[in-house]
């Protein structure tokens, strides 16, 4: 078909079709004598394609890799772009919905008294504002891309920054004791170590980690486990869904805001009497909370207060040196 027949099935301009062609997305074949352009169905596949993907927001650029992923039938790399396009749109969401329940706040204080101070209006603006700068600074300072193809082998040689690993995992899935059928959430799930445990227990479990190789590996380690792109500060997954949220060896990456606003997240998604259990490496002083190179170990004292003041009940234990395990269940 030509162009104007192609863009008329579409609904969307010759123009955008050219615009597209120019951005190299798409190469119709051209006639031998006349130069005019011919639209095969592959070819309108393809711009249905590219339609869909700049509808959910997807650059340009993105969209052109993602493409040429599919064009290779390499499926691996072609999720992970349509994942971190998930991530992206995930992160917005949770702005909006920020935006929507501080709009929903102030209507009531005007409701309740009539009047709406401007020290309050500022006080929610600027904490609407911290939320979104958090989300915006998360970064990749660890490059874990490069190092899943080792971490197996890291997290049992390690003898400090994973000192006490195997034992942590055993203490965690102990501590947790799942009953068969319900559903956890591994939040910087690596190559699914922790989560396989808990698969063996009859548990639905589901990993989100910011590498996209470290996913690859939990995939083929746990064929049948639900893995998105993603981090702490904007899970990818409505709110309510699971039973419980676990966490082991990744907390100390965040900052301590970061911290705040990742526990808020695990309270997000968690059902109502979901239970939340945190191993790291952590510290018994405020002092010496940060050690540099994007670690930032939690503050054990802190952490227990944080979760308190959220209504959890807690208990918590050392497992090995700086490692402590966290246990914490909803009282209200």
């Amino acid at each position: 078909m030509k162009i104007k027949e192609a863009a008329e099935r579409l609904n969307i301009t010759a123009r955008a079709i050219r615009f597209y062609e120019e951005k190299g997305l798409i190469a119709p074949a051209k006639q031998d004598d006349n130069q005019y352009r011919r639209f095969s169905e592959k070819d309108i596949w393809r711009l249905q394609t590219i339609i869909a993907l700049r509808e959910s927001g997807m650059p340009l650029e993105d969209i052109k890799k993602a493409l040429e992923q599919s064009d290779a039938r390499d499926h691996e790399e072609l999720q992970y772009y349509l994942e971190l396009q998930r991530s992206v749109m995930f992160s917005k969401w949770l702005e909006i919905k920020q935006i929507i329940e501080t709009t929903d706040y102030m209507i009531g204080m005007l409701k309740e008294h009539q009047s709406l101070p401007l020290d309050d209006i500022y006080a929610l603006a600027e904490g609407s504002k911290r939320l979104r700068e958090q989300r915006r600074d998360w970064k990749d300072l660890w490059n874990y891309d490069r190092l899943a193809g080792l971490h197996d082998q890291r997290v049992l040689t390690d003898a400090e920054e994973y000192r006490g690993y195997t034992e942590a995992l055993a203490t965690a899935v102990r501590w947790l004791a799942p009953i068969p059928g319900e559903t956890g959430l591994d939040i910087g799930t690596g190559t699914g170590n922790l989560a396989a445990r808990l698969i063996e227990l009859g548990v639905k479990m589901a990993g989100v980690d910011q590498s996209k190789e470290m996913l690859k590996r939990c995939r083929r380690k746990n064929p049948g486990m639900e893995t998105k792109l993603g981090n702490f500060l904007a899970l990818p997954y409505l709110d309510g869904r699971f039973d419980f949220v676990v966490t082991s060896f990744a907390f100390h990456h965040l900052t301590d805001n970061q911290k705040a606003l990742a526990l808020a997240e695990m309270r997000r998604v968690l059902q109502p009497r979901g239970r939340i259990c945190i191993v790291d490496r952590m510290v018994i002083s405020d002092h010496d909370s940060d050690s540099g190179q994007g670690k930032h170990y939690p503050s054990l004292p802190r952490l227990l207060q944080w979760l308190e003041d959220a209504g959890y009940v807690t208990k918590h234990g050392q497992i090995e040196g700086m490692v402590h395990i966290v246990y914490a269940v909803p009282i209200r």
